[in-house]
């Protein structure tokens, strides 16, 4: 059993990105979203992803609508829909998310954006295939 006080484990966190835990069709993720910072548009092809937001404050940018988010929000983000989010405010924005199936390379931790970029451009951040 895996088990997770997920808002104090995300809260807890200072990497941009770190999968908590890989299952064979979904995967959890904590981000933290340094202020002025965001996740950088992108297109999930054929994974949803579902966010919940943990503190901070910022706007989601899903399929060409804009909408604030803070403590307490879910976002739901379809597979193929253009998204990002952006850190607002002037503290981090901290989330987890649930991607499905899952979306990165199991037990990865990336510190930064610059680094997860890298690492996705390095072929360094791939899904577990079945």
């Amino acid at each position: 059993m895996e088990h997770f006080t997920i808002a104090t484990v995300a809260e807890k966190s200072p990497d941009f990105r770190r999968v908590l835990w890989t299952g064979e069709h979904t995967q959890l993720v904590i981000m933290t979203i340094p202020p002025g910072g965001e996740i950088g548009e992108e297109v999930h092809e054929d994974t949803d992803q579902i966010l919940t937001f943990v503190s901070g404050t910022g706007e989601a940018r899903v399929g060409g609508k804009k909408k604030e988010v803070a403590q307490g929000d879910l976002v739901v983000v379809p597979a193929g829909t253009k998204h990002n989010f952006v850190n607002t405010g002037p503290n981090p924005l901290v989330l987890y998310t649930v991607y499905g199936p899952p979306e990165h390379a199991d037990q990865a931790v990336h510190r930064t954006k610059k680094e997860a970029d890298a690492a996705e451009a390095a072929g360094k951040d791939e899904p577990p295939t079945s």
